[in-house]
């Protein structure tokens, strides 16, 4: 039987802590389900399309992740999926709070989905998309936070 867990988030843009996190889950689960969340009520500088793609050619290496996207409740999509485990990560105890609340939530809504939760590796922990985006947006040198192919798409969007 096939362990696989999804792998949640807006992703706008994928960083090397969100990869940190779906590799090391990797030694977990069988399979990861990398979801790109669709909001359309949250303001992203990436398309779904876009972040898609971005995290495609970041995991191209592996055929046990797999992007996907999807609109509405988590649990709803992690049920249709055929995975039973949700993984977060947290980067700060910050971070806690609202991913328990997430996390008792989607328990209550979906009994059987259980939710894991991963520190990044220190070198990674205090990076998150916004601060990617504004550091590169006033011309910052972003190198080695992100994927190279995520740089591609910065230059492209903002450019330089």
């Amino acid at each position: 039987m096939t362990k696989t867990a999804v792998y949640p988030g807006s992703f706008d843009p994928v960083t090397n802590g969100h990869v940190d996190i779906a590799r090391r889950s990797l030694s977990i689960f069988d399979k990861i389900i990398i979801a790109v969340i669709n909001n359309p009520e949250k303001k992203v500088l990436f398309s779904v399309t876009e972040r898609k793609e971005m995290l495609r050619r970041t995991f191209e290496d592996t055929e046990r992740v797999v992007v996907d996207s999807f609109e509405g409740l988590l649990v709803d999509f992690v049920n249709r999926s055929g995975a039973d485990t949700i993984i977060r990560g947290l980067r700060a105890v910050s971070d806690f709070e609202y991913e328990f609340q997430m996390a008792l939530m989607n328990r209550r809504l979906a009994p059987g989905i259980k939710s894991v939760y991963l520190m990044p590796s220190p070198e990674f922990s205090y990076i998150s998309s916004s601060i990617i985006k504004e550091v590169y947006t006033f011309g910052g040198n972003v190198s080695g936070l992100i994927p190279p192919v995520v740089e591609e798409y910065l230059r492209e969007k903002i450019r330089d």
